[in-house]
């Protein structure tokens, strides 16, 4: 069995990877973390867990018990990991960081856009940018996994192929982007009340979101240079969900984009291309790690609009986080995860 410990275990994602693992066959969730709740049991706080995990409670974050597991995962607010990854890593134990501590490889880049200076920067040079449709390989071999975050997941896959091929003109991207509100995180705010954010849709965000830097990051990787993304977020009144129009131009017009995408991810049991005209609803991805896309020319023009749904929790954090856990140890990356979304 694979000891595994949870750093934050009382946000959606820490509650989500619970969930996940209780089905997990070759996984024990030895300690999960909470300084505002240790000694509470997680069954009295998430009684859907009850009968998974009747005896484990929070405790507060020990680097001693963390180091005894195999791999800790980190469902934390920005600048947590810094301050305990080098410490587990020395300690043999391998990270999967679900925040957005070693996702962008520039540490002064980070900086600026999370308002503080970058606490390990003498490690993003071995993180892994854990999105396994494109990493899948280095994952195998890391110690240390940056889990994308959830916009730039399905912006990315939504977007890879036609860049890899390098159809798109990549000066005049475009991510219109809707997610639900368990995005924001399970802290109490004004946007995220009922009254607030039910029968209402917004966008934020739109002289830059965090998740822009990014998302380029990947799009520079796939198109082999820079790229011009406009990334405009909106909120939306459902519970979990992402779904991100896609906007690129392709001048060639000759080219079987539904063959493109069909073949890009043939392999990929977790990316659904759905057949030509179709239109991917978000519910038919709640509570599954699964990115379902749908690629359209409209008009037969050279506008290729392409719509990407995920789960925000699962497949856009906690679910990509235990397939990331599964490469790294060998496992059928599908293990834990492989059960459909819930409909209705």
């Amino acid at each position: 069995m694979i000891k595994v410990g949870i750093v934050g275990g009382t946000g959606y994602t820490g509650v989500e990877l619970l969930r996940l693992l209780a089905q997990h066959p070759q996984v024990e969730v030895a300690v999960i973390t909470s300084r505002s709740e240790a000694g509470v049991r997680v069954a009295d706080m998430y009684p859907n867990l009850r009968g998974h995990y009747d005896n484990l409670a929070f405790s507060v974050p020990d680097s001693a018990t963390l180091g005894d597991c195999d791999a800790v995962f980190f469902a934390t607010p920005h600048g947590v990991a810094h301050a305990l990854a080098g410490e587990l890593l020395a300690a043999g134990t391998r990270v999967i960081d679900l925040s957005a501590d070693f996702r962008l490889q520039d540490a002064e880049e980070w900086a600026a856009w999370y308002g503080q200076p970058h606490g390990a920067p003498e490690l993003l040079g071995e993180a892994v940018y854990g999105l396994p449709e494109v990493n899948r390989e280095q994952i195998r071999g890391a110690r240390l996994i940056a889990v994308p975050g959830c916009y730039p997941t399905a912006s990315q896959l939504g977007l890879l192929p036609l860049l890899e091929a390098g159809l798109a003109d990549p000066t005049t991207l475009i991510a219109d982007c809707k997610s639900g509100v368990s995005g924001a995180g399970r802290g109490a705010k004004v946007g995220s009340l009922f009254c607030e954010a039910g029968e209402s849709m917004m966008a934020y965000s739109v002289k830059g979101h965090r998740h822009l830097p990014e998302i380029r990051q990947g799009l520079r990787r796939a198109a082999g240079g820079e790229v011009g993304l406009t990334f405009v977020p909106h909120l939306t009144p459902m519970i979990r969900g992402i779904h991100a129009t896609l906007y690129a131009r392709v001048a060639d017009r000759s080219v079987d984009l539904q063959a493109l995408y069909e073949k890009r991810y043939a392999n990929e049991p977790f990316v659904d291309v759905m057949p030509a005209g179709s239109h991917p609803e978000t519910r038919s991805v709640r509570g599954a790690n699964v990115c379902r896309l749908a690629v359209h020319r409209p008009q037969q023009g050279d506008l290729v609009v392409v719509l990407s749904v995920i789960d925000n929790l699962v497949k856009g954090a906690s679910g990509q986080a235990v397939q990331n856990l599964n490469i790294m140890f060998g496992l059928d990356e599908r293990l834990g995860l492989s059960h459909a979304g819930m409909l209705p």
